[in-house]
């Protein structure tokens, strides 16, 4: 039962048929001028980016720059190893970086766990925010990077554990086909393409394409998702470059919130057992987005580049889901509500970045304003059961924990009905300063004006909240030797308050001031050989005036007066040898609340879903020029489903403990030529028993059992 704010949408098929026209245009017109209209060779060289290693980036600074002159922690998953593993979501293709996890996100959404805290917020697309919540496809994506700590001086608000940005794929002055099919355990049906096309020296087409029917591991759950993203490129001139594209992005599937527990651990049933009313649980998102960068290099010392992105949202979900087994260990409380969000964003940032001189002393500076608008509005029902329609749960047994009551979907008293309008004012100035061969300084501050109308449309309550935020960050890097950088780096991030957190407290200035996020970030960077390099990065993250969950009230949360995360993350990626790339992390995380919160979430709780260790390696060798094989290990230590609870008297207190674990993945390479590439993935090769994430003490998602992947890629 959607909601009106879930309106239908027609999907703009003219862009397609133009882009496909324009590319059957540009081959029949080269078919009929074969000697005199040939396009001219373009020879095109990466910056020694091999496999599994990167060299430079300009995410973290906006400037091209190496990464081991970045005084910060980035973590970046190279094309090659998103194939390789056969990744086909974020956190698959992440599953092997440091010091970052992922919460279940209610089974609608992802949730990453930067250093001890939790986002569904802190997504970028080219450097530009994309918080709007579903599950992106890594179909378009040619990288994905993670910055790990606050970023609030290149990114603004938010941005305060860490973020995950995207690298769109571009048109390049080239022509290629390319694209994978994918077959696989439970039903995997997915296929992907690529076309690339220069029509002549000035214009270059890219029109990459998603379709996925797919089952899954837990019974009921399916998912349906379909995407197309045509892009074309323009040079004005010499200097001057112009790239525009569209995406039209659908995502359908069964939410899935998992299993209960029993005494202090995941109920032993089943890793398919799904407990509520798949049926009943339907989750869909559809996404239109605009994207338009305009770059101009006025000289080898000057540049100005203007992005904008205009994307609208529409998405519903509802859940059936599991609660509470009762203390016999023979029943199970289902409960069930859903949800309608609309966004409309527009973002543009426009950014200067000037080279020069003083002193014998280098200087790169950037200076940007960023400006956005944002209009959302939420719906939200609970379910009741029965005829009658005024239970809001029911009970059913453990061994048959499916329930086909009717269920009826209307608004309870606390149940949302909002809009907001968010405006966002921001100015950013950085300066990168190399006093010599072997110092750097990386110093900056950005100011951001956000304002946030929030109206609660069932008691027409109004709440206007404004912040003024200065975000600085300075960063001391020492070089010992050209490929090795030592450094240290300061930041602080804001997170305002905004939608629902305004309804669910009552308003004073300190409630409404916004979360803030201290970060301190010891570390070293090796460069060990052009396409192999080494991270170290010791930090502590501190957060105040943080929003919780209410432990005694799931529909309310409450402040807390600090939360800190500590620890040190070790990352190699690149190649061994030519035949042999690895990817490879060890995470100590340690992530605390500070102070006494309730009577019982105390000063030393350990933060929910943050194991104190965990360890990744993925590996490729090559044994001869056809034949490949990979292999993965991942280990997570144990950790809590929900902030850990700590007694004041003699009763102990169940909190809900996730057992840690082991498990492999393997993988084996074919090229049947040069254009053509079969590879068989097998996730948990040894069948282990564990569990993946959770989003509560009874919301556990049970890790896959052993599945595999047969895959095509083919680049023509």
């Amino acid at each position: 039962m959607e909601s009106s704010l879930c309106k239908k949408k027609v999907f703009p098929l003219n862009v397609l048929v133009s882009a496909l026209s324009l590319i059957a245009g540009s081959n029949a017109i080269a078919a009929d001028t074969a000697t005199a209209s040939l396009l001219p060779t373009i020879e095109v060289k990466a910056d020694v980016d091999t496999k599994y290693v990167v060299k430079k980036s300009s995410t973290a600074t906006k400037t091209d720059t190496l990464l081991r002159d970045t005084p910060q922690s980035v973590s970046i998953v190279t094309q090659d190893q998103i194939r390789d593993t056969a990744a086909q979501s974020i956190a698959e293709a992440t599953r092997y970086v440091p010091g970052l996890g992922f919460q279940q996100g209610e089974g609608n959404r992802e949730t990453p766990i930067f250093r001890g805290f939790s986002t569904t917020a802190d997504f970028f697309v080219d450097g530009v925010r994309d918080d709007v919540q579903y599950y992106r496809d890594l179909y378009n994506i040619d990288r994905v990077e993670v910055l790990k700590g606050p970023n609030g001086m290149i990114f603004g608000r938010s941005a305060v554990g860490g973020l995950i940005n995207r690298l769109s794929k571009v048109p390049e002055w080239n022509s290629n086909l390319g694209g994978s099919l994918t077959f696989g355990t439970d039903n995997n049906r997915r296929a992907t393409v690529d076309i690339n096309q220069a029509l002549n020296e000035d214009i270059a087409l890219r029109l990459n394409g998603l379709y996925e029917n797919s089952d899954s591991y837990r019974d009921g759950v399916k998912i349906e998702r379909s995407g197309i993203n045509p892009t074309v490129a323009f040079k004005l001139s010499s200097d001057t470059k112009l790239t525009l594209g569209y995406e039209h992005f659908k995502d359908d599937r069964i939410a899935d919130r998992g299993i209960p527990s029993f005494k202090g651990k995941p109920v032993d049933t089943d890793r398919s057992t799904f407990f509520g009313n798949a049926k009943l649980s339907p989750t869909n998102t559809e996404l239109d987005a605009l994207t338009a960068v305009l770059s101009h290099q006025f000289n080898e010392n000057f540049k100005i580049t203007n992005k904008t992105r205009w994307s609208d949202q529409d998405k519903f979900y509802q859940n059936v889901f599991p609660g509470a087994v009762n203390a016999a260990g023979t029943e199970v409380s289902i409960a069930a509500y859903n949800n309608a969000t609309t966004r409309e964003s527009i973002f543009n940032q426009t950014d200067l970045n000037f080279k020069f001189d003083t002193a014998g002393i280098r200087h790169t500076l950037l200076a940007g304003i960023e400006i956005a608008k944002q209009k959302t509005a939420n719906f939200r029902e609970t379910g009741y059961f029965g005829a009658a329609a005024t239970a809001t749960s029911v009970s059913v047994p453990l061994s048959n924990p499916t329930t086909n009551e009717l269920i009826t979907f209307k608004q309870a008293a606390s149940d949302a009905d909002n809009k907001s309008d968010s405006k966002n004012f921001g100015l950013y100035l950085q300066d990168q300063i190399e006093l010599n061969k072997n110092f750097q300084i990386i110093a900056g501050v950005r100011y951001d004006h956000i304002k946030n109308e929030f109206l609660n449309k069932r008691t027409s309550a109004t709440i206007d909240a404004k912040d003024s935020l200065f975000s600085p960050r300075v960063g001391l890097i020492y070089k010992p030797i050209e490929p090795v950088s030592l450094y240290a780096n300061y930041s602080l991030a804001y997170q305002p308050r905004a939608g629902d957190q305004l309804s669910s407290l009552s308003v004073t200035n300190k409630e409404l001031d916004p979360e803030k996020f201290v970060n301190y970030e010891l570390g070293a960077k090796w460069d060990i050989k052009p396409d192999l390099a080494a991270t170290f990065a010791a930090y502590r993250l501190d957060r105040t005036n943080v929003i919780i969950l209410d432990p005694n009230d799931a529909t309310k949360t409450i402040l807390g007066d600090g939360q800190r995360s500590q620890g040190i993350e070790l990352e190699l990626n690149g190649n061994i040898t030519p035949q042999w790339s690895m990817k490879a992390g060890y995470a100590f995380t340690k992530a605390e609340f500070t102070a006494d919160t309730t009577a019982t979430l105390r000063d030393g709780a350990q933060v929910a879903q943050v194991p104190k260790h965990t360890i990744s390696l993925w590996n490729r060798y090559d044994f001869t020029p056809v034949w490949g094989a990979g292999l993965g290990l991942s280990y997570k230590s144990k950790m809590f489903a929900a902030n850990e609870l700590i007694a004041t008297t003699a009763a102990p207190i169940p909190n809900v403990e996730l057992p840690g674990y082991f498990r492999t993945d393997a993988a084996l390479y074919y090229s049947a030529s040069k254009s053509v590439q079969l590879q068989l993935n097998v996730e948990n090769l040894f069948d282990k028993k564990y569990y993946l994430s959770a989003h509560s003490n009874n919301n556990i998602t049970p890790g896959s059992p052993r599945a595999f992947r047969l895959g095509m890629n083919f680049k023509f």
